[in-house]
């Protein structure tokens, strides 16, 4: 196929997922990507304000730019961008994978809920590794010292990543989970479950989860994961702890968990970022142009020196 068959497909996809949201948009109903981040948001949002775990709240201009985080990364370029790319890149793997004899798993047969069961775990199980990766890389620490750069925690912190890093993580998941199986379907619940824990991850919230922690992930969990300074113990080259996104499970398993104390909302609250915080651009159009521009401290352990270079 030509360049030109490829551009018409995208062109098509784009029109396509164009419509899709519009057409989301005008209908509200219990299956609805549109209202269901919106509607998260929001009640999110209302019980930070009314049970927040911290007195800070998150200035005016800082709640703009988190809207408009949300709408690119959401919309614009998840649903629209993303999603169309990935849709043409989809169907072109698939005939080359069949005309390569690549094996891949069927799950014809198994019950949709156990099917978006396991896609929810197994993606989650490859996210953690793609996200100790954002880390560790230099190149792609500077794509996600962006989302690191917020210095203080509330639910729009969950949206604002560069959306490059939604390339990383699609393209780097992308192959193991067609080989799977999961090269299509609609898994609706399984992400409206995983953007509901990565809202209440980084919102203003305390919800004890007792001996859930060790599954599910949580806010104490995460604002550790957000601390510009790791927690004593921690080794140098760890450059971070609690990875995890959906499921703590992974931390706990691959030890890279750290537990914080039960005071960590009250006096032991952590200064949040990374070391040279304070010069890290700031507003939205610097803040996207700055994985090309700044190169920011990674995080380390405890008795690590910067490596950043």
């Amino acid at each position: 196929m030509g360049t030109v068959e490829i551009a018409l497909e995208l062109r098509r996809a784009f029109v396509g997922y164009g419509r899709w949201v519009a057409a989301e948009a005008r209908h509200v109903s219990p299956h609805n990507y549109v209202y269901l981040l919106v509607g998260l948001t929001v009640a999110v949002m209302i019980a930070e304000r009314l049970r927040p775990a911290r007195a800070s709240i998150p200035a005016r201009g800082d709640v703009g730019r988190g809207l408009a985080y949300a709408f690119l990364n959401f919309f614009g370029f998840g649903l629209l961008g993303y999603a169309a790319i990935s849709d043409v890149t989809a169907a072109h793997t698939a005939r080359a994978l069949d005309a390569l004899g690549v094996p891949r798993l069927s799950l014809v047969g198994m019950h949709p809920v156990a099917t978006a069961a396991l896609y929810l775990v197994l993606r989650d199980f490859g996210e953690y590794w793609i996200h100790r990766l954002l880390h560790r890389v230099p190149l792609l620490w500077r794509l996600h010292a962006l989302h690191h750069s917020a210095k203080e925690m509330h639910v729009l912190v969950h949206l604002r990543y560069h959306p490059l890093e939604t390339l990383v993580y699609r393209t780097l998941e992308f192959l193991p989970l067609t080989l799977l199986g999961f090269d299509g379907g609609d898994f609706f619940f399984a992400h409206a479950f995983a953007l509901l824990v990565g809202h209440l991850n980084h919102a203003n919230l305390r919800i004890p989860l007792g001996p859930l922690r060790y599954v599910l992930n949580s806010a104490e969990l995460h604002l550790v994961h957000h601390a510009k300074h790791l927690p004593e113990g921690v080794p140098t080259g760890a450059h971070g702890v609690n990875f995890g996104l959906t499921f703590s499970l992974w931390d706990f398993l691959f030890g890279t968990a750290s537990v914080p104390a039960a005071s960590l909302f009250a006096r032991d609250r952590p200064e949040l970022g990374f070391d040279g915080i304070e010069a890290f651009p700031r507003g939205m159009g610097r803040e996207l142009l700055s994985p090309f521009a700044v190169r920011p401290a990674r995080l380390t352990g405890s008795d690590a020196q910067d490596d950043a270079s």
